[in-house]
């Protein structure tokens, strides 16, 4: 059942139904809904054909296909996404954590103002005030010194063609769920990023940018534990981004346009 939540979420959002209200439609409690959705938990058969049967779909297609993808019909340009924010008293946007134990459920809820809503928030100054802020939990090393459990403030980017090569960016994508690296753009030659860790034990790879579903710079970071001597690093110069630039293009050699 790998779409089923990701299509609840879909469906019901399309319907503009907040989750309560199709909890009452169908006779659930919300927190069943909302543990469908965030992949927590499966209704039964029975669940099933009512959820099936509201949204007017095949019970085969509402867990086996991905219908968000048919949101867009073919060859209609695509629409910019709308991004779900939640403001304080005073109407300034405050700042979602997605921590690492959350990153599955916002996969399927990042466009979801209700789910957004859910989230812990919080307010940093000196930050600049046109920009949109998520803040995600890092897992694992491969971005040392920022060890597990730092937080990356990320200023949202509109497009993944914005992306500045050499630059680090928390990536929400449909097949490596969150990442944060350091990318290379090279979506103009070959519609595909070039995703770098800083920890050199980690190989780079690459993902096609249509993979990407939402893009966010990194602009500052929050942790409690300060680098050791070990951990820390020399600061990235241009020199190495230029050394680490060549690498790539040896490595890949891009396509010639005609």
């Amino acid at each position: 059942m790998s779409y089923l939540a990701v299509n609840i979420r879909f469906l019901r959002t399309r319907q503009g139904l907040k989750q309560q209200e199709l909890a009452e439609l169908l006779g659930v409690q919300r927190s069943m809904i909302s543990a469908y959705e965030d992949g927590r938990s499966e209704p039964k058969l029975a669940g099933l054909q009512k959820l099936a049967k509201h949204f007017k779909v095949r019970l085969d297609r509402l867990i086996e296909e991905d219908l968000s993808l048919e949101r867009q019909p073919v060859g209609e340009e695509k629409r910019l996404q709308v991004l779900a924010v939640t403001l304080d008293r005073e109407e300034e946007e405050r700042i979602a954590l997605i921590p690492q134990k959350a990153s599955a459920g916002y996969l399927n809820g990042y466009a979801d103002p209700e789910y957004m809503g859910e989230l812990h928030h919080f307010s940093l100054p000196h930050l600049r005030k046109d920009l949109s802020y998520r803040a995600f939990e890092l897992s694992g090393d491969s971005m040392l010194p920022l060890v597990p459990g730092t937080l990356i403030i990320g200023a949202y980017v509109l497009r993944p063609e914005d992306i500045k090569s050499g630059q680090t960016y928390v990536l929400i994508t449909g097949q490596e769920g969150i990442v944060y690296k350091r990318v290379f753009n090279y979506i103009p030659e070959n519609g595909k990023l070039y995703l770098v860790s800083d920890n050199p034990q980690y190989k780079p790879y690459e993902i096609p940018a249509s993979d990407v579903l939402e893009v966010w710079e990194a602009k500052a970071y929050i942790s409690t534990q300060l680098p050791s001597p070990q951990q820390a690093a020399e600061p990235v110069t241009l020199e190495d981004l230029a050394a680490m630039l060549n690498e790539i293009k040896a490595a890949l050699p891009l396509t010639k346009q005609p």
